[in-house]
């Protein structure tokens, strides 16, 4: 939870905020019991305080995200009593110093140049969180870093620095998976009245231009949306076991690592449950046709209609288990994740750190998916925040490029999407050579029938037209099969990832100097998100359905 607040409060309605930030912090972990809420605040006096201190009380944890040393900070307090809360809560808190978008930045800056600061630390928290709790009267302001433009960010994209003023959008439907609680707040100043339209102390659920009371509870949406990220918080409880079991020894202990590794053990899980309950359901769907085929063409087989029902009933049956527990959305969730968190992994330990725009490459993944798969989004942006806010040092460019794209010693992505394009194009070589020998079992066997249709007894016609029906049903199952697979779209898309990953190594080598390769290295993080997003809108229009079997 992302907090951005008036300094100058009313003392009359300090105490109303504290009651509706602990019911805010209540009805939370009553709703989403399995997310632990971590408050990231930059402690300004005022109402960044007032909810760090009350986030300590309720036993949450406190994120500190200062604009400018901690030092240097201190000097803007307006009293010793403000000042006196701050280093108090700093001592209680995780300290991050946000990074800054320019190289040549003073230790101590004044006027603009420490508005600027100040702007950085609202984007900064606004990037970082999934809910933003918002104190404020509601009013526009033209005041650099001020809570009216990081809330203007937060739902509409609109960087509050000077070089952004313009208005221009960071991307279309940006707030579409933002979500802001804002709590309407008096200031202390002749005009601190808030918007007319808005009363002292209501709260509102707000999301780009939408706008409900908080009394009808979060939108739908988004309580969908936070609601996958604790399911995904429970099967990692759940199975943390055989998780940390496969990680390496020598595994990185980094928040993005870790949660890496939970989503793609996590994915490959459903992943099994999902192909099962497609190999099972398939076989049903060959053996109800079989079975309705020997009911029609033989005499006295009534009881294969019953086999027929009871095989109908098998298939359903599976279909609801694997649509009531998830497995198909969580298969593909799960492997969203894992592949989002693969690339900010890389990224991260390259040196593409969150001063650069492309740390925020989330911020457009899976964005034609539905809203509830922003909570893929929240992940990353706190996994982020978790491993070290942009402080850590990158690695050598020749380490990450080994492992990502490979190398002699070590397979990377390279060789996965080599070995997944052979593999599939097998695959779909067998499907083919079924289909082709049922059409020639079934033209084999018309032109018996139509040889020797007068010389063969009726019984002997209806054990070759059933022939003939088997053939033509395991041909049909195991095409359809494939399909739902998305057997020949998949080898498309690895052998193009395998040529995107042939460039990008030669070009890597060919680079001259680490900031080339960098760039390289965003580039191909960005084409991997891109397929990542094609085969999840490709695969979640074909989800487990008994009725189009």
């Amino acid at each position: 939870m992302g907090v951005t607040s008036h300094r100058d409060l009313v003392a009359g309605e300090v105490e109303p905020i504290r009651q509706r930030v602990r019911a805010l912090f209540a009805n939370l972990e009553a709703a989403f019991p399995r997310m632990p809420i971590v408050v990231l605040s930059s402690l300004a006096e005022g109402g960044d305080q007032l909810v760090a201190e009350e986030a300590l009380d309720a036993g949450l944890r406190l994120v500190a995200a200062l604009p400018l040393a901690r030092a240097e900070y201190a000097r803007d307090f307006s009293d010793a009593a403000a000042l006196s809360r701050f280093e108090s809560l700093c001592e209680a808190a995780r300290i991050i110093e946000v990074p800054h978008r320019s190289d040549a930045v003073p230790a101590s800056p004044e006027g603009h140049a420490r508005d600027v600061r100040y702007a950085e630390a609202g984007v900064y928290v606004s990037d970082h969180c999934h809910l933003l709790l918002a104190i404020w009267d509601g009013k526009p302001s033209a005041s650099l870093g001020g809570t009216a433009q990081v809330v203007r960010y937060h739902l509409d994209g609109v960087r509050p620095t000077e070089q952004h003023r313009n208005g221009r959008r960071h991307a279309l439907g940006f707030g579409s998976d933002r979500l802001a609680y804002h709590l309407v707040a008096s200031r202390g100043r002749p005009d601190g009245a808030p918007l007319a339209s808005l009363h002292a102390l209501d709260a509102h659920w707000r999301t780009g231009d939408a706008i409900s009371s908080a009394e009808a509870g979060m939108p739908d949406a988004f309580r969908a949306m936070f609601a996958c990220a604790d399911a995904f918080n429970l099967d990692a409880a759940k199975y943390a076991s055989d998780i940390d079991a496969r990680a390496a020894p020598d595994a990185s202990g980094g928040a993005i690592d870790r949660l890496f590794r939970a989503a793609d053990w996590l994915a490959m899980h459903f992943q099994r449950r999902v192909l099962l309950a497609m190999r099972v359901l398939y076989t049903v769907a060959a053996l109800m046709a079989i079975a309705f085929t020997v009911y029609d063409n033989v005499p006295a087989q009534d009881n294969m209609l019953y086999v027929f029902l009871l095989l109908f009933v098998v298939g359903g049956y599976i279909v609801t288990l694997a649509n009531r527990r998830g497995w198909h959305r969580k298969y593909l969730d799960y492997r969203a994740l894992a592949e989002g968190l693969r690339v900010q992994s890389y990224w991260r330990r390259a040196g593409l750190a969150l001063t650069d725009d492309a740390e925020f490459g989330r911020d457009n993944f899976l964005q034609k998916q539905d809203v509830e798969l922003g909570w893929v989004r929240n992940v990353m942006r706190s996994a982020a925040l978790e491993d070290g806010g942009g402080t850590r040092a990158p690695q050598a460019v020749t380490e990450v490029v080994a492992d990502w794209i490979g190398d002699d010693e070590r397979q990377g992505q390279l060789e996965y999407y080599r070995r997944k394009a052979a593999q599939r194009a097998r695959t779909h070589r067998v499907t083919e050579a079924i289909g082709l020998a049922s059409l020639c079992a079934g033209i084999g066997i018309s032109v018996v029938l139509a040889i020797f249709a007068r010389h063969l007894s009726g019984d002997a016609k209806n054990v070759l037209v059933i022939v003939m029906a088997v053939f033509s049903i395991l041909a049909g199952v195991r095409a359809a099969y494939a399909y739902k697979k998305a057997d020949k779209e998949l080898i498309k898309q690895y052998r193009y990832m395998q040529r995107i990953l042939d460039q990008a190594r030669i070009a890597l080598r060919s680079a001259t100097d680490a900031r080339e390769q960098r760039e390289i290295l965003r580039l191909l993080g960005e084409a991997a998100l891109a397929e990542q997003v094609e085969w999840a809108l490709m695969h979640r229009q074909r989800p487990l359905e008994h009725n189009r079997i």
